[in-house]
């Protein structure tokens, strides 16, 4: 299989890692499409059998397999300057967040085209993708994309297209909201007088502790919380405040609000 990423940013060189770490393409058989020339030699040191290329310079593109990483605001300038048509057999992956497969597929003038959404644990092969495909694409063609999808991390197949603004704002953004959480644990551990090197080793430890007990445990969430937050202790003090502050509804609100945005790139 021959693979071009049109978009060679962090997630579409975090895709080309995947397929290359599990062997499923061939260096020679990757071509790295970029907007901006300056990045050449960074991506050649990592990619150094690949091709690379600026988008001016694409006048062909001969691939099976067409992944399109580049940013959903700049998608429609891109898609109206390319200088080479699609042929009939290509496939597009997007996974841009937020431009729904009828948007591309008008603008690129091509109909199969698979939309995923994944999000940067696939830098470490630990991400979650939800994807979805249009109609005529075939059930052979789906197991490809999902094997390289499964290369990242995880992939959910989603009947609904609708879903996927959803997926981008639980998981696609959802790194960012734990990062946030632990910053302010962090923080809070520095305000009491714990050095921050300390504080942050306190703070990832419980996180990553916490995880395995949720994955490990035939508990629920609610269960779990109980047998930490014992009557008249520490633990129930810090909740009885997120719960005064409703805290729970913030971050519910949040996350309902880049769905929002989500929808709204599609334009």
């Amino acid at each position: 299989m021959k693979i071009a990423i049109l978009g060679a940013g962090n997630m579409g060189l975090s895709f080309s890692k995947s397929f290359l770490k599990y062997e499923l393409i061939k260096p020679e058989n990757l071509h790295l499409i970029t907007r901006n020339q300056s990045k050449f030699s960074k991506i050649s040191e990592e990619f150094p059998k690949s091709k690379i290329s600026t988008f001016d310079e694409v006048k062909d593109l001969d691939a099976d397999l067409i992944i399109i990483a580049v940013k959903p605001q700049d998608f429609q300038h891109v898609a109206e300057n390319f200088r080479f048509q699609l042929k009939e057999n290509q496939m597009v992956l997007s996974i841009m967040a937020g431009i729904k497969i009828e948007k591309i597929q008008k603008l690129l003038n091509h109909p199969l085209v698979v939309r995923a959404m994944p999000n940067s644990p696939t830098l470490l092969g630990m991400g979650i993708t939800g994807y979805t495909s249009a109609e005529g694409i075939s059930f052979s063609q789906l197991i490809n994309i999902e094997r390289l999808l499964n290369s990242t991390g995880r992939s959910v197949y989603l009947e609904n297209e609708e879903l996927l603004d959803s997926v981008t704002a639980l998981s696609g953004s959802g790194p960012a909201y734990f990062y946030y959480i632990i910053d302010a644990m962090i923080k809070a551990g520095v305000e009491m007088g714990i050095e921050e090197n300390l504080s942050q080793l306190f703070v990832k430890q419980t996180m990553l502790g916490a995880y395995h007990l949720i994955n490990n445990s035939d508990k629920s969430l609610e269960e779990l919380i109980k047998d930490v937050a014992s009557k008249g202790g520490t633990t129930e003090a810090a909740l009885k405040s997120f719960n005064e502050n409703n805290l729970k509804e913030i971050l519910k609100g949040g996350i309902l609000s880049a769905e929002k945005r989500a929808k709204e790139l599609n334009g």
